[in-house]
């Protein structure tokens, strides 16, 4: 039931995408008519043909897109695409038009790009907004069954806990080593791995999500052809978990199918256009924020005695150390006890920030929560020491304690915000959910940067884990 209406609604969405590709075109050889004026020549219209081939082109590149088979893509990712099979449709479109009717318009082909690109992107923002009013999910209802308990089925939960937004529920785990009835991350162990065939028919499970390492399973592979057999999409998340944290690629090495690691960080076109945008932001920011700057620091020198400003030794892009700075939000000298842990987690790690610290001054405790302690750091992206968007930089004598692979957080540039503030900020502490950076870089693209400053905003608004 569930993929007949996934089916259906993609293929309305195709259907409304088509009908706004032939208006845009419509449009805009009416626009390009009337900008003529009575003196110009009226520009011929187009034949049928031409509304067929435009339609066939922008469907045609929306399939291969994929466009129309996400059920949980952002509205970042969803816009981009449209963008990439927009101009292609608009190119093709272009180039037959040149060879077939040289008479046609150039100038309404123009018009149309920006109409189909309004048109289809509005169409989607407009439905995303209707949703949220009317409180209705965005994305069709998908159940999830977790097989796996241990620490990656565990992990696993949380993500789907932060990304119900997109539709997935989980109903629950199946495990070998745990009762019936226990609970894991506040969801129940609905049974044993060998109950699997039930249990995805009696909840109706669309999404069946394979967490068991094969070392400590014999029956992996059989358990692999079971699932095939199931009215389920199986997905199976890797036994090896950390080294997909960095960028791979799948290939051929002697004829055998292999992983290949990838080297992490940016490309030269990509730091360039990452640099470009922080000098144009930040340079945009500094005539807004610099009244709001002059009122923090004057509250911060009337509230408690010490300076303004505080600078702290951060480690940069490839280990380099800078100074970065911010407005003080601790009471002067607090930074002699910050090697100290204020509590610790309960698998025994040490926790550096929590809720009601007593060395924050009054200030402080609402520059933390509203994260306009991080504004001065403007100046640090300004000079090139940090970019807007990336990981956050790090204290030197947390870095000397990570492991290696958690290194890899400094093949980018740090940033003034990034994918671990906008998943939990302090409620996760930042030297302990290394992966959140290392999964950015993995991930790096620049309109993921602008979906991460976007997201910033909300969390900064809600403040949660500021403290």
């Amino acid at each position: 039931m569930s993929n007949w209406i996934g089916t259906n609604r993609a293929f309305l969405r195709l259907i409304l995408d088509a009908t706004l590709t032939a208006l845009a075109l419509f449009l805009g050889g009416v626009i390009s008519s009337a900008l003529a004026g009575p003196q110009g020549a009226p520009a011929p219209g187009l034949p049928a043909a031409v509304f067929l081939l435009a339609v066939a082109t922008w469907t045609v590149t929306a399939l291969l897109l994929s466009i129309y088979e996400s059920h949980d893509q952002p509205a970042v990712d969803e816009a981009q695409a449209i963008v990439v099979g927009t101009a292609v449709t608009t190119i093709i479109l272009a180039a037959a038009l040149f060879f077939l009717l040289p008479g046609a318009s150039r100038l309404s082909i123009l018009f149309f790009f920006g109409m189909q690109l309004l048109f289809l992107i509005g169409s989607r923002l407009i439905l995303r907004l209707a949703l949220t009013v009317l409180h209705l999910p965005h994305y069709m209802q998908r159940r999830v069954l977790i097989l796996g308990a241990g620490p990656i089925g565990r992990d696993m939960a949380h993500m789907l806990e932060r990304h119900r937004w997109t539709g997935l529920e989980l109903v629950g785990f199946l495990d070998d080593g745990l009762p019936p009835g226990a609970e894991v991350e506040g969801y129940p162990v609905l049974g044993s791995v060998r109950d699997m065939e039930d249990q995805v028919h009696s909840r109706q499970i669309q999404e069946v999500v394979v967490t068991l390492p094969i070392a400590t399973y014999d029956g992996f592979f059989r358990l692999l052809t079971d699932l095939q057999s199931l009215p389920a999409k199986v997905r199976i998340v890797p036994d090896h978990l950390k080294s997909f944290l960095f960028r791979t690629r799948l290939e051929e090495f002697a004829s055998v199918p292999v992983i290949t690691l990838q080297k992490a960080g940016l490309t030269r076109f990509e730091r360039r256009v990452k640099r470009v945008f922080d000098l144009i932001l930040s340079c945009a920011m500094m005539p807004v924020a610099a009244p709001l700057l002059a009122v923090i620091a004057l509250a911060i020198r009337l509230d408690s005695p010490g300076s303004v400003l505080y600078r702290q030794s951060r480690v940069g892009e490839n280990g380099k150390l800078f100074s970065m700075v911010k407005f003080r939000s601790m009471i002067q000298g607090a930074e002699e006890t910050e090697t100290e842990p204020l509590a610790f987690s309960e698998k025994g790690e040490p926790i550096y920030k929590v809720p009601g610290d007593l060395r924050i001054t009054r200030v402080g405790r609402l520059l933390r929560r509203t994260s306009m302690d991080e504004l001065p750091q403007l100046w640090n992206v300004l000079k090139g020491d940090m970019s807007l968007v990336g990981p956050r930089p790090e204290l030197p004598w947390i870095v000397e304690q990570y492991e290696p692979w958690q290194r890899q957080r400094f093949v980018v540039p740090q940033g003034l915000t990034g994918w671990w503030q906008v998943n939990g900020r302090s409620d996760k502490p930042m030297h302990l959910h290394t992966e959140e950076d290392i999964f950015y870089i993995q991930n790096y693209s620049f309109f993921l940067d602008v979906r991460i400053l976007w997201k910033t905003l909300g969390a900064v608004i809600k403040g949660r884990g500021a403290y």
